[in-house]
C-alpha cells in the first residue's frame, strides 16, 4: 500500500537508439535467413545436379555449344526429362521385362544385392505414389505416464509384431521425432486406445516439433508465434 509519502514509480526506460537498432536487425533476421537459406540449398542443389549430369552429355550434344554460356539448371532440365522416359517406359511391357532381366543379374551379386534392394525398398517408401505416410499426427504419453509426446501415425501393427503383444485391441505405429530435427526419432507400438488423434496436420505438427514448441497452428490453419518480449 502507498502512503502520500512514497515516492512515485519511476517511468519504464525506453530502449535507446542501440536497442532499437538491435531489435531491428534481429526482425530483419529472422525475416531474411529462411529466405536466404532456401535459396541458398535450391542454388547448391542445382548447381550439385548440373555436375553430376552435364559431363555425361557428349559435348557435341552439350547445350553449353548452343548457348554460349554455362546456364546453371541445364543439367536439371535434363535429369527430369530422361527420368520420365525412363518412367515412361519402365511402364511399358518391354521395360518392365528389361527391369526383371537385370534385377535377376543384380540378385545373383552377394554384396551388390544387398545394396540394391535396401536402396530399392527406401525408394519405393519415399516416391511411391500409392501410398502416403504420415497422414495423422497424433499425441501419446511418452517416455512415461503424464507427459505428451507429439507423433505421426504411420499404419497399424501387422505380422508378427501384432500377434505376439498382449494388447487387446488394434496396436498403432507411431513414429515419434526428435527436436529439432524431425528425421531421426522412435518408432513405437501404442494401443488404439491410447492414441489421441489431433486435428492439426501433419504438416503443422512438423513445425511445431522443429520450432521446439514456438509456432503453435490455431483452429483456422494459421500460425501463432510465441512472443517471449511479451511474455
Amino acid at each position: 500500500m502507498n502512503t502520500p509519502f512514497d515516492d512515485p514509480p519511476p517511468p519504464p526506460r525506453r530502449p535507446g537508439i542501440f536497442g532499437r537498432m538491435r531489435a531491428n536487425f534481429l526482425t530483419g533476421l529472422v525475416v531474411i535467413a529462411p529466405v536466404g537459406l532456401t535459396i541458398w540449398l535450391l542454388w547448391t542443389l542445382i548447381g550439385w545436379v548440373d555436375s553430376v549430369v552435364l559431363p555425361l552429355i557428349p559435348y557435341r550434344l552439350s547445350p553449353e555449344r548452343y548457348i554460349g554460356i554455362d546456364l546453371r539448371g541445364i543439367g536439371v532440365i535434363v535429369f527430369l526429362v530422361f527420368t520420365i522416359i525412363v518412367g515412361w517406359i519402365a511402364k511399358g511391357l518391354i521395360g518392365r521385362s528389361l527391369i526383371r532381366f537385370a534385377e535377376s543379374l543384380v540378385q545373383r551379386m552377394p554384396v551388390v544385392r544387398s545394396i540394391y534392394s535396401g536402396v530399392k525398398q527406401i525408394a519405393e517408401t519415399v516416391f511411391a505414389q500409392s501410398e502416403r505416410s504420415f497422414e495423422t499426427a497424433c499425441l501419446i504419453e511418452y517416455p512415461r505416464k503424464g507427459i505428451w509426446a507429439i507423433g505421426f501415425i504411420s499404419t497399424t501393427a501387422k505380422g508378427e509384431v501384432a500377434r505376439k503383444t498382449t494388447a487387446s485391441g488394434e496396436l498403432m505405429s507411431v513414429f515419434v521425432p526428435t527436436t529439432p530435427n524431425p528425421t531421426s526419432g522412435f518408432l513405437l507400438f501404442f494401443p488404439q486406445e491410447d492414441v489421441q488423434v489431433l486435428d492439426m496436420s501433419v504438416e503443422d505438427a512438423a513445425k511445431l516439433v522443429i520450432s521446439a514448441g514456438l509456432v503453435y497452428p490455431n483452429g483456422d490453419g494459421k500460425v501463432v508465434v510465441e512472443d517471449k518480449a511479451s511474455a
